[in-house]
C-alpha cells in the first residue's frame, strides 16, 4: 500500500494474485485495501486465495474476487500435536485477568502467547499486564505495520516475553521457543484453535495450552473436542497459596543456581561471615528468600467483560418440538373445521322460518294422537328392543 500511495511499484506484468490467510483478511477489515490492491491489477489475471477456514459468508465475499472459483479441500493429517498438553480452566470472564496473572507467576514462561478475542480486549490485557509489572506487548489489525514489526521483533529477541494477539495478529506468525500458549478468550470457531494452538510445541520441543472457558461456553469446548478428536484436561483456578508456594520455588532455585558462580560470590563472603557470627544460618536463609520470592501484585485492573459466545442448539423429537407440533395440529384442525363449516351451504331467513313451522306442525301431531295408541320408540319396524317390558 505505502509502495502505491509513492508509485514505485507497478502492476502492469501481473499474472498471478496470491491472497493467504483469506477469510480472516476480508473479515477483520482489510477488505478496502484489497479492493485498491486488485483494482490495479490488470484483469487478465489468476486470483489464488488460501486459508485454513472458510466460513460461508466470507467464502461468499472472497467469490465477488473470482470468476468460476473452484474450492480445494485438503483434508488434514493431523490436527493437534502430541508434544503439546492441553488444559482448560472453567472460569467467570470477570476472573480470567487474575488467574492469568497467577498463572504466570507459578509456571514462568520462558515466551507466551496470548489469544484474545476482540483488539479492545488486546489494548486492556496489555496495559493491565504492563501495570502489574509484565514485560508484554500486543498486536491486532488496528497498528500500524512498523508498529506490528516492532513488537514481533521484540518478543523474538527475549525484550519482551509475552505477546497479547488477536487470531488475525497471530496468522502465520513463525516464532520458535514460544513454551505457553493462553487461550484468554475462546475461539469463534473450533478450527482456529488448532492456529492458536499450534504457535507452541515447535521444533520438536513440549510446549502448554490453557484455555479459559465460560460456564455457558463449555459446548464450544466440547466442539473442539470433537474436532481434535482429545480430551482436553480441566484444571483448577490456583490460589494465592500455590502462588506463593510457586514463587519460593523460583527463589530456591535462584539461589541453588547461584551458588556454582564462587567468583562471583568471593566479595559477599566477608559479609556473610560477619551474619553468621551474630545470626543462625536458618534465619538468614529464610530472610534471603523472603527478599527473593515475589508477592503477587494486586494492583487493580479494570477489563471490559465480553458477551459469551453463542452456540445454537437445535432440538429433534424433544418436548419443545412436540409442544410445536401439537400447536401446530391444533391450529390446522381449528383451520379444517372452519372450513368445513364455511364450506356448508348459507341459510336465508325465509328458510330458517319454514323450518321452525314443520317443527310446530310435528310437535302437534304428536300431541292430538291418543296416549293409549302411542308406541314406544324402540318398537318401530325392523328394531327389537334388548330388554322385555
Amino acid at each position: 500500500m505505502d509502495h502505491m500511495d509513492r508509485g514505485s511499484i507497478k502492476f502492469d506484468n501481473v499474472k498471478v494474485v496470491v491472497l493467504d490467510e483469506a477469510d480472516e483478511m476480508l473479515n477483520m477489515g482489510f477488505v478496502d485495501d484489497i479492493n485498491k490492491i486488485l483494482g490495479a491489477i490488470p484483469e487478465d489475471h489468476q486470483t489464488l486465495l488460501f486459508s485454513a477456514t472458510m466460513p460461508k459468508a466470507i467464502q461468499q465475499l472472497a467469490e465477488t474476487y473470482l470468476t468460476e472459483p473452484t474450492l480445494i479441500r485438503m483434508k488434514p493429517t493431523q490436527v493437534t500435536m502430541d508434544l503439546i498438553e492441553q488444559y482448560y480452566i472453567e472460569v467467570q470472564d470477570r476472573q480470567k485477568f487474575d488467574v492469568l496473572c497467577r498463572l504466570f507467576d507459578i509456571q514462568t514462561p520462558e515466551l507466551a502467547i496470548i489469544f484474545t478475542r476482540t483488539k479492545r480486549r488486546v489494548d486492556e490485557v496489555t496495559e493491565g499486564l504492563k501495570k502489574r509489572g509484565y514485560m508484554a506487548e500486543g498486536i491486532h489489525g488496528d497498528l500500524s505495520q512498523q508498529k506490528r514489526d516492532s513488537v514481533i521483533r521484540q518478543f523474538r529477541e527475549g525484550t519482551i516475553d509475552i505477546l497479547v494477539a488477536t487470531d488475525v495478529a497471530a496468522r502465520g506468525l513463525d516464532i520458535s521457543g514460544v513454551s505457553h500458549v493462553y487461550n484468554y478468550d475462546m475461539p469463534q470457531d473450533p478450527e482456529s484453535y488448532t492456529h492458536r494452538v499450534g504457535r507452541t510445541g515447535r521444533a520438536g520441543k513440549a510446549g502448554q495450552a490453557f484455555t479459559f472457558v465460560i460456564p455457558r461456553e463449555m459446548e464450544h469446548l466440547h466442539a473442539i473436542e470433537r474436532l481434535t478428536k482429545r480430551k482436553i484436561a480441566r484444571r483448577r483456578a490456583p490460589s494465592l497459596g500455590e502462588v506463593l508456594e510457586g514463587q519460593q520455588r523460583l527463589a530456591i532455585e535462584s539461589l541453588v543456581e547461584m551458588t556454582d558462580n564462587l567468583e562471583a560470590l568471593a566479595p559477599f563472603k566477608s559479609s556473610a561471615e560477619e551474619l553468621l557470627n551474630d545470626t543462625d544460618s536458618v534465619t538468614l536463609l529464610a530472610a534471603a528468600l523472603k527478599l527473593l520470592t515475589k508477592e503477587p501484585d494486586t494492583t487493580p485492573v479494570n477489563i471490559t467483560e465480553e458477551k459469551p459466545l453463542r452456540v445454537r442448539r437445535r432440538r429433534e423429537g424433544g418436548r419443545g418440538d412436540r409442544r410445536r407440533g401439537d400447536r401446530r395440529r391444533d391450529g390446522d384442525r381449528r383451520r379444517d373445521g372452519d372450513r368445513r363449516r364455511d364450506d356448508r351451504p348459507r341459510r336465508n331467513r325465509d328458510d330458517r322460518r319454514s323450518d321452525r313451522r314443520d317443527d310446530r306442525r310435528r310437535d302437534d301431531r304428536r300431541s292430538d294422537r291418543p296416549r293409549g295408541d302411542r308406541k314406544p320408540r324402540h318398537q318401530g319396524e325392523g328394531f327389537k328392543p334388548y330388554f322385555k317390558d
